[in-house]
């Protein structure tokens, strides 16, 4: 209730210092391969810093998500170097349409970040306000994982999920 980087913070005790991941368990995510936080431990391995998974969404869904601002890295065409983040914002002010998403590899840092995190207007502590201090500093990378998202935190994706594995279920 206090906003998922208290959450966050709140799992310090168990998790030290190494880094680690966030699985959110409203964003069922499928794909025929490697499953999203494996997509992003492999990126961590080269990067060593901060790794969060994003999706383009509609314009209209800004509002709901994390948005991230980045230049997308040399050589690749599905991982940003990410310059900033906004939460939640109106749509005549996003900076993008590409949305953080439940999947996210964070260094152990952000423990240190989140303590100074003062509680947004509604009283949660963000953490987009977290990654943004490392993202100042270079330590965040986004990256355009491989697979298909249901947001399963509303009525519509929920039942989107359910059709989508009701489909494609095989009968032995």
């Amino acid at each position: 209730m206090l906003g998922l980087g208290h959450a966050i913070l709140c799992g310090q005790p168990l998790i030290g210092d190494e880094p680690f991941a966030v699985h959110l368990a409203d964003d069922l995510c499928v794909n025929d391969h490697d499953a999203v936080l494996l997509q992003l431990v492999r990126l961590y391995k080269k990067y060593q810093c901060s790794i969060i998974a994003i999706e383009e969404v509609s314009s209209d869904e800004v509002d709901k998500y994390g948005i991230i601002t980045g230049n997308l890295i040399t050589g690749t065409n599905d991982q940003y170097l990410v310059t900033d983040l906004v939460e939640k914002p109106r749509q005549e002010n996003a900076p993008s349409n590409m949305a953080i998403i439940g999947r996210y590899i964070l260094t152990p840092d952000i423990f240190d970040i989140l303590k100074d995190i003062k509680p947004d207007k509604s009283g949660e502590i963000q953490i987009t306000d977290a990654l943004k201090i490392q993202a100042k500093q270079g330590k965040v990378i986004a990256y355009k994982f491989k697979g298909r998202r249901f947001d399963c935190g509303n009525v519509k994706g929920y039942l989107e999920a359910t059709t989508h594995y009701s489909n494609n279920l095989m009968i032995t």
